[in-house]
């Protein structure tokens, strides 16, 4: 664990994962042109460090990548030992008993000042804006950007934090989109239907105004993950990102556009989208193992690029699981299960497994009280925000571990009659989704494999697991060196 939390910025954190011994520096010239990838995905699927190239053959700085391509490093990332760690935080503070007694006003107190903590701090001068080129000196290529798959459109900004305003209430959003270079100063905006940003488009085209974007690279690792939480779009991913911190995010104004960036990252874009203009966006190979296709998208007009003296790009390879950005996911499944138990208390656990990228399949154990309890708590994960994405849900009982899969498939395989168990259903599918017949939306299935009651038409009487007796298990247990086995 590194002494310091939080981060001053990336270049912090990166020191902190070379004590630890979770960073390699590759001081020979590597090109971000497919090379990169190669390595990068290599190490990943040896659960490796994470990389910082120091020489990339194109652009004017360093490289760093699969940051957050363990647990133990989205951990570190978060300033926790466990992630259930924060888990445990956010379902502390939606407990809703009032204080009882002096201690119970000091734990309110407490979570006051946590709350107190959130919101993020302007500064007048920022290290972001040590060095600023605008108009003309715009250079896109002094970026080592990535080319990650031999069919992508060209290079790719994979890890830019882009905020946008609300052209109307000013409300603030930060997401973490795919940007593709189109010339040395304008990007395509791959903005997904249903994220937060196209909304914002939508409204200025409506209004037929411009929209001003500003996208930050190489942020702090809170931040960074903060910028892919799917929070829901009234809470403000400064907010999050000073709760996980423990302290403000300290901002600062962009010096062409009315919106704030980070004031620690590497590099900001600033510029513009026209209203009514797209362009061609893609191919590009994603992170569900599969190229998406060439679709129109907004375009971003860059008319300063800002950054700090020797900036890091921070970047991420995307590709069939397993993948740099299983981290991520992995950290957004621990951190919500609390308020996801808050909208739907059935649930005893989840897991979205790597495989499943994040919204094909979630397996959910629950408390079961009634007939058809799998069910009802299959729809309410289908109206629960992002999670309406899901296309598979298999439920099984409180006493089934949802990370043992092996013994998730054990009870999926055998304790489900697919005439009877098997819900299916139509809904919103993710924009990537390439299976569905039609674009946005398809089939969804749940399975219950829970154990069957007389109530639900099973009348045979539901069979008793094998269990060894406790005894036995402590009595081997104790003799298992005898056994010399």
């Amino acid at each position: 664990m590194a002494a310091r939390f939080p981060y001053t910025d990336l270049k912090d954190f990166l020191a902190a994962l070379e004590r630890a011994g979770e960073l390699r520096r590759v001081s020979t010239p590597v090109d971000p042109t497919l090379e990169i990838s190669e390595i990068v995905t290599r190490t990943v699927r040896a659960d490796g460090p994470a990389l910082l190239f120091e020489r990339p053959t194109r652009g004017e700085m360093p490289v760093a990548i699969n940051l957050f391509g363990t647990e133990k490093r989205m951990a570190m990332a978060l300033g926790v030992e466990d992630l259930d760690e924060i888990g445990a935080r956010i379902g502390d503070m939606l407990k809703p008993e009032l204080p009882q007694g002096f201690s119970g006003m000091m734990g309110g107190l407490g979570k006051v000042m946590q709350l107190k903590s959130m919101p993020p701090k302007k500064v007048k001068t920022a290290p972001c804006q040590q060095v600023v080129y605008r108009g003309d000196d715009v250079d896109l290529n002094r970026l080592p950007g990535l080319q990650v798959w031999p069919g992508d459109g060209g290079i790719f900004h994979n890890f830019g934090l882009t905020h946008t305003k609300h052209p109307e209430t000013g409300k603030r959003n930060l997401g973490l989109y795919r940007l593709q270079q189109h010339s040395h100063n304008t990007i395509g905006m791959h903005w997904q239907i249903h994220k937060n940003s196209t909304a914002h488009h939508a409204v200025a085209e409506r209004l037929g105004q411009r929209l001003p974007v500003a996208i930050a690279i190489g942020a702090d690792p809170v931040v960074a993950y903060s910028a892919s939480a799917p929070l829901p779009a009234d809470i403000d991913e400064y907010l999050f990102a000073g709760f996980l911190a423990g302290e403000r995010v300290e901002m600062v104004d962009c010096l062409t556009v009315p919106l704030q960036v980070p004031a620690h990252a590497q590099i900001v874009l600033e510029g513009y989208i026209e209203p009514g203009e797209r362009l061609p966006e893609g191919p590009f190979g994603d992170h569900t193992g599969f190229y998406t296709p060439v679709e129109p998208f907004p375009v971003m007009h860059i008319e300063c690029m800002t950054m700090q003296r020797d900036p890091v790009y921070h970047s991420i390879v995307t590709s069939q699981p397993p993948q740099e950005d299983h981290g991520l996911g992995k950290a957004t499944e621990r951190i919500f299960a609390p308020l996801l138990r808050f909208l739907i208390p059935d649930i005893v656990d989840y897991d979205l497994p790597a495989a499943g990228v994040f919204h094909n399949c979630a397996i959910v154990s629950i408390r079961k009280r009634y007939p058809k309890h799998a069910q009802k708590v299959m729809n309410a994960i289908w109206g629960a925000h992002m999670m309406s994405l899901t296309k598979l849900i298999v439920i099984v009982d409180e006493d089934c571990d949802v990370h043992d899969y092996n013994e998730v498939a054990f009870r999926a395989f055998g304790n489900v009659d697919y005439a009877r168990d098997l819900l299916l259903t139509e809904g919103p599918v993710d924009h990537l989704d390439h299976a569905s017949y039609q674009q946005f939306w398809g089939g969804k299935a749940g399975i219950d494999a829970t154990r069957k009651l007389p109530e639900e038409g099973y009348t045979r009487g539901w069979p008793e697991e094998m269990r060894m007796s406790p005894e036995v298990v402590s009595l081997v247990d104790k003799r298992w060196k005898e056994y010399g086995i």
